[in-house]
């Protein structure tokens, strides 16, 4: 399957995925943001010096349909999410640097690599829930074997931070994907408050005016939970238990607007052009996401936490596929008396995340990712031999 295939099959037009290599970010914005409202008419000849209105007027819409999509867009763009795609991932292609800090640009004091196959990753203090998080998983004999090697904390000009295992060591030009898993990545406590807010009623609005309910557009107020559920359902999070938040393909910059990538054919799409059709690829992930499931279930730590916000971190080369579990910032202690399936759907109280939900289906999709890959190999071997 061509790339250009693959971008009108998942919703994108051929031109912003090209944008996704260059190297200028600047420009990479302002195009991204005048083509993801383009709607599939294609244009290859844009102006970077032009503005995403004055383009969506030349395309025939009218201005103030064009202000108003542009308004839309930027509501869209700016949904904070809850739990972001790992800065690991954002920043993959970082420098190698002598064992100290690094600031990365887009993620300050957040994550820099060392010198020695070694991530630094910064953290509250002491008492930081990703630290007692790690280590845990590091005394559990099934978690050890899903989470990348936890190697101490550290303690820099007053700031604390944790050396983990760099996932991207030994790579050569990798191909990285984070899928950000469960039914919801907010705590309980983050929506415990039930008081209505018209901010957050503005947000929606800003984002689909048709999405509040007829009391709610009433009352030009939502609560907390309203607004993370429905940003939440923009995605694939509530329905499959997954999302696909950000990709990086071998010398592109990372593509990170996939919060809308939603149906069963925009997810094995993306998923199958992030595999570029190489069957091998696809059966060692698959593998590798059946065996951190089984180790998952039996894992004492997983039995006894929420796990929140956490993804899936897969990279590959020509030569090697690595997949890990990571970020365990919102990583809770269940409460005492509490038990977790991880595929129940959540209620308030029941502390349900949807993590093993999450993983059930993003193997089922792996499966018919394989089972595409595997069929398309079969028509172009059958082409050859025709040939």
């Amino acid at each position: 399957m061509t790339s250009s295939i693959f971008l009108t099959m998942a919703g994108w037009t051929s031109d912003k995925f090209r944008l996704s290599c260059i190297d200028n970010n600047g420009l990479k914005r302002t195009l991204l943001k005048m083509l993801i409202l383009d709607n599939g008419t294609k244009n290859s000849n844009i102006e970077a010096e032009r503005t995403a209105t004055e383009y969506l007027v030349d395309q025939g819409v009218p201005t103030a349909n064009a202000n108003k999509s542009l308004l839309s867009f930027l509501a869209i763009n700016a949904l904070e999410l809850s739990a972001p795609a790992s800065p690991v991932l954002l920043e993959c292609n970082a420098p190698t640097v002598p064992p100290g800090w690094l600031q990365l640009s887009g993620h300050p004091k957040s994550i820099a690599p060392l010198a020695n196959g070694i991530v630094r990753k910064r953290i509250s203090g002491p008492n930081d829930t990703e630290l007692l998080a790690y280590r845990q998983l590091m005394e559990d004999p099934h978690a050890i074997k899903v989470v990348p090697k936890f190697l101490g904390v550290h303690q820099v000009a007053g700031e604390h931070f944790i050396d983990l295992h760099n996932m991207l060591h030994g790579f050569t030009e990798p191909n990285v994907m984070d899928i950000k898993m469960g039914f919801r990545t907010f705590t309980e406590s983050e929506v415990s408050n039930t008081a209505l807010r018209e901010d957050l009623y503005q947000k929606m609005i800003a984002v689909d005016p048709s999405a509040p309910s007829a009391d709610e557009h009433a009352r030009q107020a939502i609560t907390k939970l309203r607004y993370m559920q429905f940003r939440e359902n923009m995605s694939s999070t509530q329905e499959k238990g997954f999302r696909i938040e950000a990709l990086r393909m071998r010398g592109c910059s990372p593509v990170t607007d996939l919060k809308t990538i939603k149906t069963n054919h925009q997810i094995r799409t993306t998923i199958g052009h992030f595999v570029n059709g190489r069957r091998s690829i696809a059966k060692d992930i698959l593998k590798r996401l059946r065996q951190m499931r089984t180790l998952i279930e039996k894992s004492e730590f997983f039995q006894r936490h929420q796990v929140l916000g956490s993804s899936v971190f897969i990279v590959y080369d020509d030569h090697q596929v690595g997949v890990w579990l990571i970020d365990f910032a919102k990583a809770l202690p269940l409460p005492p008396g509490t038990k977790v399936t991880h595929r129940r759907r959540w209620q308030m109280g029941n502390c349900e995340e949807g993590l093993l939900h999450g993983f059930d289906e993003l193997i089922r999709t792996m499966e018919a990712v394989q089972q595409q890959a595997q069929h398309s190999s079969v028509r172009h071997q059958s082409r050859a031999t025709d040939v």
